[in-house]
């Protein structure tokens, strides 16, 4: 005997909540990303010299990536930012 398909409503129930879940995850980086807007982003387009903790630059890796998800940096501004971080992580 054949299974039973998923019915329609359950499609358009199982999208809802996606488009819902994607919504919310959208807001919640433009508040995140207005938040950091002023001074962090400043901070995040200046290159930094000197030293600076592993876990700090994690970070900074952290808020790149979610500056390229919101849309508020392009591929290449992106790739360049995380190899620029990356170079700087410290090699035990």
């Amino acid at each position: 005997m054949a299974t039973q398909r998923t019915s329609f409503t359950k499609l358009q129930r199982d999208r809802a909540k996606k488009a819902k879940a994607a919504a919310k995850r959208e807001r919640r980086l433009e508040r995140a990303a207005e938040a950091r807007s002023g001074d962090d982003a400043e901070e995040l387009d200046t290159p930094h010299e000197g030293p600076i903790s592993a876990a700090e630059l994690l970070h900074e890796i952290e808020v790149t990536h979610q500056r390229f998800e919101a849309k508020l940096m392009s591929y290449e501004e992106f790739e360049e930012k995380k190899a620029e971080l990356l170079a700087r992580l410290p090699i035990d």
